[in-house]
């Protein structure tokens, strides 16, 4: 969730395209696309994931574009998603829309809400996480809750809640690294399917099972750079996490209680 992808210092060549990578187009015009990434797809190359990447796949589609923006400007990339998550991310394909867009980021000017499944129901039902983030590195990179880390800054909703779980809507005012992961472990309500952020003297075997971590993007809103309208954009979460959300007897927030 982090808005400023960063490529390896010691390769600026461009992605290699892969047509095989797949992705949901929501919206396209000269200046950006919108697009929703599946759970289980990384967002960019990096160890491990040289072309099987969502940037690979942009690659195949965009790539004249992409190119024209070079890894100065993150080959088009604004923000990105955890492998994991599901979702809503916005790519620029010319340079102007890229710099405004940043600047619109880095000054918080856009609307990014999230669903989460959790374990049990935050208290209250209602409210907004200030815990500053750290990031460390372990066997796996992750973050703590830190004084001396970043603000990031988390407003939820409980929308539905059962005997075991609730379904959240998380408006993030911030882009850290698992900043809702964290933040809802803090809360002593973890995001279902989540390994690395479960808060201590809690059992991972007696949290309600998922297939997958239970996060997804599911609204964005922004100016378009060009245009200059507000321009906002839905994408309702795959079969497996509403099987979920069925399964966990919730509601989503289209759905009556």
């Amino acid at each position: 969730m982090r808005y400023k992808p960063k490529q390896p210092a010691e390769d600026n060549r461009p992605p290699v395209g892969n047509a095989e990578v797949k992705f949901e187009s929501l919206y396209v015009d000269d200046d950006l696309l919108v697009i929703g990434k599946p759970s289980g797809l990384v967002t960019q190359p990096g160890l491990g994931h040289v072309k099987d990447t969502l940037l690979n796949g942009l690659f195949a589609r965009y790539g004249h574009q992409l190119r024209q923006l070079g890894p100065r400007r993150d080959w088009g990339l604004l923000h990105r998603l955890d492998r994991q998550t599901s979702g809503l991310l916005v790519v620029a394909l010319r340079p102007r829309a890229y710099d405004a867009l940043r600047d619109d980021f880095e000054h918080r000017r856009l609307d990014k809400q999230y669903l989460a499944i959790v374990a049990g129901r935050p208290d209250p039902m209602q409210g907004v996480v200030q815990a500053r983030l750290k990031e460390i590195q372990t066997d796996k990179k992750k973050v703590i809750i830190s004084r001396s880390g970043e603000e990031a800054i988390s407003a939820y909703q409980v929308v539905s809640f059962s005997a075991t779980a609730a379904l959240v809507d998380v408006r993030i005012k911030t882009g850290r690294l698992h900043q809702i992961r964290a933040h809802m472990m803090f809360l002593g309500t973890p995001v279902l399917g989540d390994d690395l952020y479960i808060p201590d003297g809690m059992s991972h075997n007696k949290l309600p099972k998922a297939p997958r971590l239970c996060l997804h993007a599911w609204k964005l809103g922004f100016k378009h750079p060009v245009a200059n309208t507000w321009r906002e954009f839905v994408q309702v979460p795959p079969p497996d996490f509403l099987a979920v959300v069925r399964r966990l007897g919730l509601h989503m927030p289209t759905e009556s209680a």
